[in-house]
């Protein structure tokens, strides 16, 4: 894939390769640790404008931002404009310049609240949501899926119409929302959307290798591509397609990532909240298998770290 820098509402990117909004795992660790091996822009976890309004504690702690974030970016997710208006003009969101909106997620207590994905039915409030959203001075992005059922082409008029409403640039996770996170993605439909667009179209969904972008990108014409669950598994992912040599080895970046946890949280919290990015960094290496069960009892970052020497 070409790596460019891209021009998002004014704002420029050192590169083209982004790391996904992912609930429970685009931590502002994990984002910091994205960034360090290359990546041109990291979001935070989807944050419920709905909490925001409320003072929800647990939703202010996903918007804690990591040393390096040079172009601080937040998802955000709802279906009230003026709620999410609020939200956006609010201090908590003061530090992010950049504004996304989520109207992707399959997840059904999200869907069924008509928010996620739910908005890609009702394409009127979509754009509404953003025209109002433009009034906050934030740069406002759109990340969608490609529809709700398969042989839905919804993205095609959802892209355009957001657009037209001001935002800056749209990514587009090119499996329907009952596909989840498996199935084949649109290629097509991507590539159509590139087309009609005037603003930067970033390619998701199956990136797992260096030839998994490459063939997103040639066969969608995208701007840049998001990687996700392919990073969560290596991170290292992120350097290669930058063709980057990465300065730490997997179990440095493994060591370097719960440190960083337990600087910001108790001992014990901290360890319990690695356990699912453990799960995937672990994932094929031999021996894992023999010291999960210990690895998932595990409260104290020595008992960790001694589990991991006995195999890396």
């Amino acid at each position: 894939m070409e790596i460019k820098s891209l021009n998002i509402g004014g704002l420029t990117t050192k590169n083209n390769v982004f790391f996904a909004p992912l609930a429970g795992f685009s931590t502002k660790q994990m984002r910091s640790i994205c960034y360090q091996l290359g990546a041109g822009l990291c979001f935070t976890e989807m944050v419920s404008c709905k909490g925001l309004k409320f003072g929800s504690s647990g939703t202010c702690e996903l918007l804690e931002l990591a040393e390096n974030e040079y172009l601080p970016a937040v998802q955000v997710f709802g279906n009230d404009k003026d709620i999410m208006l609020e939200a956006c003009q609010s201090e908590s969101l003061k530090p992010f310049k950049i504004v996304d909106i989520n109207m992707g997620c399959p997840v059904p207590k999200v869907f069924n609240n008509g928010e996620g994905s739910a908005l890609m039915k009702n394409v009127d409030l979509a754009q509404k949501i953003v025209e109002n959203l433009v009034k906050s001075g934030k740069v406002i992005t759109v990340k969608m899926r490609a529809g709700i059922k398969k042989g839905e082409k919804t993205a095609l008029i959802l892209a355009k119409a957001v657009e037209d409403a001001g935002a800056k640039m749209v990514t587009v996770h090119g499996r329907c929302r009952e596909d989840y996170y498996s199935g084949e993605v649109d290629f097509d439909l991507i590539a159509k959307i590139k087309q009609n667009a005037k603003i930067p179209i970033i390619a998701n969904g199956g990136v797992f290798t260096k030839e998994d972008a490459d063939i997103l990108m040639e066969r969608t014409g995208a701007d840049g591509v998001m990687v996700a669950r392919g990073a969560l598994f290596n991170p290292f992912l992120i350097s290669e397609l930058l063709n980057l040599s990465p300065k730490m080895t997997k179990k440095e970046l493994i060591i370097n990532h719960i440190e960083r946890v337990v600087l910001d949280e108790s001992e014990e919290r901290a360890i319990i909240k690695m356990r699912k990015q453990l799960a995937y960094y672990l994932n094929g290496v031999r021996g894992a298998k023999q010291i999960k069960p210990a690895l998932f009892t595990a409260v104290t970052k020595s008992e960790v770290l001694k589990l991991i020497n006995t195999i890396m």
